[in-house]
């Protein structure tokens, strides 16, 4: 499984700007083979800093899935308003089983 995990430093109204873009990257992203999960969340201690956490079954679903018209689009909405900063790392992970108390 790749996991992806990136953090977007901005600002509340350029997260409030970029609302529906979100919500469209979600959803679109989940419909795609491949995506365990696509989420996007704000930090509760720091409404500046949004989160991106992706699952994908393999590279070729993320490579395929930076090929989407709704990645453009969200791309071209992001120029619009430019974070702070970006980091995003990625991760190749193996699940296993969390201890039990």
């Amino acid at each position: 499984m790749i996991v992806i995990n990136a953090r977007l430093v901005t600002d509340a109204d350029s997260i409030a700007q970029l609302t529906a873009a979100i919500a469209t990257m979600e959803q679109a992203s989940r419909a795609e083979p491949g995506c365990r999960d696509y989420t996007f969340s704000v930090e509760l201690n720091d409404p500046n800093i949004l989160r991106i956490t992706e699952l994908w079954d393999d590279l070729a679903a993320l490579a395929a899935h930076f090929e989407t018209p709704h990645m453009a689009e969200f791309s071209r909405a992001l120029q619009a308003h430019p974070p702070q900063s970006l980091d995003v790392h990625c991760f190749d992970a193996t699940e296993v089983p969390l201890p039990r108390p």
